[in-house]
């Protein structure tokens, strides 16, 4: 396969040559006029075995990264020298991914989440998500600037049950599009991304979460890292091999 770095590259020199007019205006808004996400007004608690299955719409939201203007000097420092700069990030979380709030020990539905009150779960890992990847692209600095594209196929953090006893997987996948933010074409076609994390179980999740170390702030770090990854890497990000609870979560 070839590397996303090599097709980012040739599909950038592609749309410059093919889009030659030079008042054609950006799609994009300020940041003043993106959309808020909607807070769903949620009834009271039911039993912890009820799953939720949301409307069509989905959760989304697109974040502009203004780069600031660096002299030679401090372009040097820059932690990642990458072939692109990131104008956007968009995540989004469709609203047919099923949530489950059931306390079991292999994950159920689309969306498993716990470290955040009951509420709007689709609303709650895009959270996550948008923060997470806006803090991997925000350093890259390259010649090449794209729109980043995500949407939500699973994020599965794990239980109760399983977080004090055996542990398992954060299996989360998502497609990622790279942009032209002028013209909105295609620089690098949809692939998907399997982030899969190891999940602490037993003592080890108490230890860790005694270190700060909480199932947010582990998922977070690794997908800054996912994104990085993908964007620099010649072979891209490489998921993981976990196992056996990784295999069943996939079923």
């Amino acid at each position: 396969m070839n590397s996303m770095r090599a097709v980012v590259l040739i599909g950038l020199g592609a749309g410059m040559a093919a889009c030659s007019t030079p008042d054609i205006p950006s799609r994009h808004t300020g940041i003043d006029e993106l959309p808020l996400i909607e807070t769903l007004a949620l009834p009271e608690p039911t039993a912890v075995e009820a799953v939720v299955i949301s409307t069509p719409e989905a959760v989304e939201s697109r974040q502009v990264i203004e780069h600031p203007v660096a002299d030679e000097q401090e372009q040097t420092r820059l932690p990642i020298a990458s072939p692109v700069s990131v104008h956007a990030v968009q995540v989004r979380v469709p609203r047919s991914l099923k949530v489950s709030e059931r306390n079991r020990y292999m994950p159920f539905g689309d969306i498993v989440w716990r470290e955040d009150p009951i509420g709007d779960r689709h609303a709650q890992v895009q959270k996550i998500m948008q923060d997470a990847l806006m803090r991997g692209v925000t350093p890259l600095d390259g010649p090449g600037k794209v729109d980043v594209e995500v949407e939500l196929v699973r994020f599965h953090a794990i239980t109760e049950k399983a977080r004090y006893t055996t542990g398992g997987v954060h299996a989360i996948t998502f497609d990622l599009t790279l942009r032209d933010p002028e013209t909105g074409a295609m620089v690098v076609p949809k692939r998907r991304i399997r982030a899969d994390l190891e999940a602490y179980g037993g003592q080890q999740a108490i230890n860790a979460e005694a270190l700060g170390q909480t199932q947010k702030v582990r998922i977070s770090e690794h997908l800054t890292k996912v994104i990085r990854q993908e964007l620099t890497s010649p072979e891209g990000y490489q998921n993981a091999k976990l196992g056996v609870f990784q295999l069943l979560n996939n079923l």
